[in-house]
């Protein structure tokens, strides 16, 4: 992935959560992804979602949840030799704004196969 495709896939993973397609955005995941965030211990009880399915099982949770979200991309940072995308992005949901980074590791097939989100403080 070159750099301003890295950008390209950013801008349409936001523009995919931002219509609620969550099935948009698993197309881009591995069926054996590990995805670890702060949020998914408050909604499924770990923050170690093990597995596409089970990551779809949440996110349909979280979505539950949700009645307003909206993702801007502010920047990316793309490492070619470790195929590591962090997408640094704000979030708006439910009224309440903060700034988090996703961070996604493809394999060679161009799969995530590991993801890690941090949240920042609101803003």
């Amino acid at each position: 992935m070159t750099r301003d495709a890295a950008r390209a896939f950013a801008e349409e993973w936001a523009a995919s959560w931002n219509r609620r397609d969550i099935e948009a955005v698993l197309a881009h995941f591995h069926g054996d992804v590990i995805f670890t965030s702060p949020t998914a211990l408050a909604v499924v009880g770990t923050a170690r979602v093990s597995g596409k399915q089970a990551l779809r099982d949440y996110w349909d949770a979280a979505m539950k949840r949700i009645t307003a979200l909206h993702f801007t991309v502010d920047r990316i940072a793309w490492d070619d030799h470790s195929r590591q995308l962090a997408i640094v992005y704000r979030a708006a949901i439910d009224g309440n704004s903060r700034r988090v980074s996703e961070n996604l590791t493809f394999d060679a097939s161009g799969l995530v196969t590991c993801a890690e989100v941090f949240h920042g403080v609101p803003t």
